[in-house]
């Protein structure tokens, strides 16, 4: 493990460990007036946002609010972000919902816990992460399996949350069906949910106005005045637990630790992707720059805090967030400010959202689902390669049809199929002259290009590794059985191959012996240093031939070889040029 990137040669400092620090001692005065102000703005969405994810992931809506104090104030001590406000978010609903649905059977204490520990999986992986620097790995999800992912995982939120803004017994969308039709759903509750629902998406374009905020005061106020918890039967929050939340170590069962670790396996995952673009996006926007690494470990703080004090898993908000932004917000303190005014609310209003309608969550749940929904870039997508498109509907699909879980495996494995993919039968060429054009040039695109007698080019467009060697063999000897006529040299052009694995190396033997066969020699042009001493380290450089069968480039292969070919040509009677 490594300490983390500090911009200078050294060892790195505290101030490189706690970002906060760093911020905290170069802050301006004239920042704290826009940070508070953007912090209590923050505060009216933090409550009902907070309330609304934990219980859309089947845990009580107090441990949302739990999670958002200690998650805000970690990830302002070890976040890089200025501004990245972090807390419960609906892309991990659903992922949480699938464990504790599963496996707590309606035990909100087993519940807590299975969250919690997920939580801590979670951080603890983020943490590890950052540590090795390996802030790249999700970069290794294409953004077609990544929107794929994201659009099954908000239509499950959006699917979970439906039968509750009709307050009925149902929690799945058939029932919900059977239910409506037998006259069981709660019209007035719908009314609430989905005026709420409309209050929040109209006012989502003007990024100043609290649209969550009015719609759920509204709610609230309704419920109050007008009794209708009691004359309706509508749902609400009731009365959150006075105090703070205090450290606990959350426990389960033996048999309920796969799932969890699984679970916090895939919120790490998750969590980051989230995180990393939306950290990217708001630095470039501040002109600043963020170490994926340093986010992956303040990511991974706050995991943590959340976890060991009786809260959920959290990530990065990208509704949160522009709020801040909107507000003024210029460091963290925004998000510090924000957390002790929820605090607070516990230590002192703790009735002051019993008449929130759980129809009125539902639809800031709903809501957010909604903005998770990619589809103006899929049909992009959809009109320059269609194939990537369509591996995007079929990790959408895994999702839906499997479940969060599930369906984040089938991500993960598309994406390295689909890596694996174009490596395993990479683009390769025969190259040969084009009048007109310098270099050398693939023959399939130039028919008229002209290749020297008793020489084949032969490029390959990608590292040599043991998925592609065998393939590779094959199309080398093909190239030289195809051509039209007798072969002297086979020269590989390797500026593509950025690597070799012992497999590889292995068949850059085999089909030296079996050019050998032919009375064909072997030679390679634009081998990079760091490969060339590979092949040293495997053994096998100068059985290839050593520096001879080496060339710079191209061309002076070509050059090498048209030197010795007077001989070549009393031979074989072979004429001076071959049209491609």
């Amino acid at each position: 493990m490594t300490a983390p990137w500090n911009g200078r040669s050294g060892a790195a400092t505290v101030a490189d460990w706690l970002p906060g620090l760093a911020v905290l001692r170069g802050y301006r005065v004239q920042w704290l007036a826009n940070d508070l102000l953007a912090g209590m703005v923050l505060t009216s969405v933090l409550v009902p946002v907070g309330i609304g994810y934990a219980v859309a992931s089947g845990v009580p809506g107090i441990l949302g609010l739990y999670a958002t104090i200690a998650a805000l104030l970690a990830y302002a001590l070890f976040g890089p972000s200025r501004i990245l406000v972090v807390g419960p978010d609906s892309s991990l609903a659903a992922i949480v919902l699938g464990v504790v649905a599963a496996s707590a059977a309606g035990d909100p204490g087993r519940a807590t816990a299975m969250a919690g520990l997920m939580a801590l999986v979670s951080g603890a992986l983020c943490v590890l992460a950052g540590l090795a620097r390996l802030g790249f790995v999700t970069e290794l999800i294409s953004k077609p399996i990544r929107y794929g992912y994201m659009n099954g995982i908000a239509l499950t939120v959006l699917a979970s949350q439906l039968p509750k803004l009709f307050a009925g017994p149902v929690r799945d969308l058939w029932a919900l069906g059977d239910a409506i039709l037998a006259g069981g759903a709660n019209w007035v509750a719908f009314a609430i949910g989905a005026a709420a629902l409309a209050t929040i998406l109209l006012m989502r374009p003007f990024r100043r106005i609290p649209g969550v905020l009015i719609a759920v005061a509204a709610a609230t106020t309704a419920v109050a005045l007008l009794d209708l918890s009691g004359r309706a039967g509508i749902s609400v929050l009731g009365p959150l637990p006075e105090g703070l939340p205090s450290f606990k170590i959350p426990l389960v069962e033996y048999d309920d630790l796969p799932t969890v670790v699984i679970g916090g396996v895939a919120l790490a995952l998750v969590s980051f992707a989230d995180t990393s673009v939306l950290s990217r996006t708001f630095a470039a926007r501040m002109k600043q720059r963020v170490d994926p690494n340093q986010e992956m470990v303040g990511l991974g703080a706050a995991n943590l805090a959340a976890g060991f004090f009786q809260g959920i898993p959290i990530s990065s908000s990208s509704s949160r967030t522009p709020v801040a932004e909107a507000a003024g917000a210029r460091t963290q303190l925004t998000g510090v400010v924000g957390a002790l005014a929820v605090a607070g609310l516990l230590l002192f209003f703790p009735r002051l959202l019993e008449d929130l309608p759980t129809a009125a969550l539902a639809a800031v749940v709903i809501a957010s689902a909604i903005g998770l929904f990619e589809v103006s870039d899929l049909v992009r997508i959809f009109r320059i390669q269609q194939w990537e498109f369509w591996l995007s509907i079929a990790c959408f699909a895994g999702v839906v049809a499997l479940g969060a879980i599930p369906g984040i495996a089938l991500a993960i494995v598309i994406a390295i199929i689909e890596f694996l993919w174009d490596a395993w039968r990479p683009y390769h060429a025969v190259l040969g002259k084009v009048e007109g054009l310098r270099g050398y040039h693939d023959v399939t695109r130039h028919p008229g290009a002209l290749r020297t007698p008793g020489l084949v080019l032969f490029r390959w467009d990608a590292p040599l590794f043991f998925a592609n060697a065998e393939f590779f063999r094959e199309r080398a000897l093909r190239a030289v059985a195809d051509a039209p006529s007798r072969v002297r040299w086979l020269v590989v052009a390797a500026e593509p191959v950025t690597s070799v694995d012992v497999t590889a190396a292995d068949a850059l033997m085999e089909l030296k012996a079996a050019l050998a066969e032919r009375e064909t020699e072997l030679r390679f042009a634009e081998v990079k240093d760091p490969v060339k001493d590979k092949l040293r380290r495997f053994g096998i450089f100068e059985a290839l031939g050593g520096e001879s069968a080496f060339f710079p480039t191209i061309g002076a292969a070509a050059d090498v070889f048209a030197a010795s070919r007077t001989n070549l040509e009393d031979a074989d009677g072979l004429p001076s040029t071959e049209q491609g």
